[in-house]
């Protein structure tokens, strides 16, 4: 998320970051955001009696503020049958792989880099998908490799990842600013 409200602070994305919300409310996203001043909120089941008043929160709170485009960036949670249907083709992921390799449910943060080495593959990387509602089957719009060096361990190709996977988000989300304008 950092990357992306970076990118939008110096121009190399022509947008603005206008809400930032999370279902954990000590989550570094929601700190970032409020460092950055950008209006961020906790929003769960704990917060909004269940997932269906959690859903209906987000919905309301990205109509509000008239969310372009929804990005998932380690949102854990599935999102919710309103606010998958109201933005339908506006709501993007990353995923620390070659989708559809390493994916689904279960596969985040580390555990898709142990599971990546594991199976010996000889290249990882990132990709970005539209959201759909299952875990990291969208439409991919666009990945980037990274080789799985002979010495990497879970950690090593996490940190490696990280920085590709962020720089692909940062195209992406330029080259989709540039085609609505």
């Amino acid at each position: 998320m950092q990357a992306v409200i970076d990118a939008c602070g110096n121009d190399q994305i022509d947008a603005t970051v206008a809400l930032v919300i999370s279902n954990n409310s000590t989550s570094g996203a929601l700190h970032r955001a409020a460092l950055a001043n950008i209006q961020n909120q906790h929003i769960s089941s704990k917060t909004h009696g269940d997932d269906n008043g959690a859903d209906s929160a987000m919905l309301k709170a990205c109509q509000d503020q008239q969310i372009d485009l929804i990005l998932l960036l380690g949102y854990m949670k599935k999102l919710g049958p309103l606010t998958l249907a109201a933005f339908s083709g506006k709501i993007l992921n990353t995923h620390p792989a070659l989708l559809p390799k390493f994916g689904g449910k279960g596969f985040f943060g580390r555990k898709v880099h142990e599971a990546v080495i594991a199976a010996g593959e000889e290249e990882s990387g990132a990709s970005v998908h539209f959201v759909d509602t299952d875990y990291d089957t969208g439409p991919i719009l666009a990945q980037v490799k990274v080789p799985v060096e002979p010495t990497d361990d879970a950690q090593t190709l996490e940190e490696r990842v990280k920085i590709a996977e962020q720089k692909l988000l940062v195209a992406t989300l330029r080259q989709l600013a540039e085609q609505k304008t």
